[in-house]
């Protein structure tokens, strides 16, 4: 993919070099959207930059950003919902989607809060949760990363060594979440 990008922009480049006018191209180029890798900071699931203007910089603590907008992770221990026991509902930080139930979060001994289960999941089958799952090498290792399926906020990693009935862990960064309580 890469090889073709380059080639493509290499074409335009000279046709433009050249004052060539290449009318279909350039219609259908406000369609592409731009080509990232993981290390590129952009987004395979959602819009390029200019479809929907942010200033996360300004929404977020510096820390928020680090985590949500740049994958970074929280120090293991420190985040402020580890040890929450609170009946309530997480949310992303940065669209307030609904993300976990508290009655799915369990402590595991790993430093970061932890569910079994995203909000929303009925059988195994995520599509009416506010998450998506997407492979991650970046630990060194295969994993899965953790996104907002709203905003595209980095949330944390899933493991397949959770309790049952799922089996899975879904260690998720506080700083991603806010919690809302269930008002009694």
């Amino acid at each position: 993919m890469a090889r073709f990008l380059s080639r493509f922009s290499s074409l335009l480049i000279k046709a433009t070099a050249q004052r060539r006018t290449l009318p279909a191209v350039k219609n259908s180029l406000k369609w592409v959207r731009p080509f990232y890798t993981n290390s590129g900071l952009g987004s395979l699931t959602r819009y390029d930059g200019t479809a929907v203007e942010i200033d996360w910089k300004k929404k977020l603590t510096p820390e928020q950003y680090y985590v949500t907008r740049e994958k970074g992770t929280e120090l293991p221990f420190s985040g402020i919902y580890l040890n929450n026991t609170e009946a309530g509902h997480y949310h992303c930080v940065c669209c307030e989607a609904p993300l976990f139930s508290s009655e799915t979060k369990y402590n595991p001994g790993t430093g970061w809060p932890s569910f079994y289960e995203a909000q929303g999941t009925c059988d195994r089958d995520e599509s009416n949760t506010n998450i998506l799952r997407r492979p991650d090498n970046s630990l060194g290792s295969a994993g899965t990363e953790v996104l907002c399926r709203q905003c595209d906020a980095h949330l944390g990693h899933v493991f397949d060594d959770g309790p049952q009935p799922t089996g899975q862990r879904f260690c998720i960064n506080s700083v991603a979440l806010t919690f809302k309580p269930t008002s009694k």
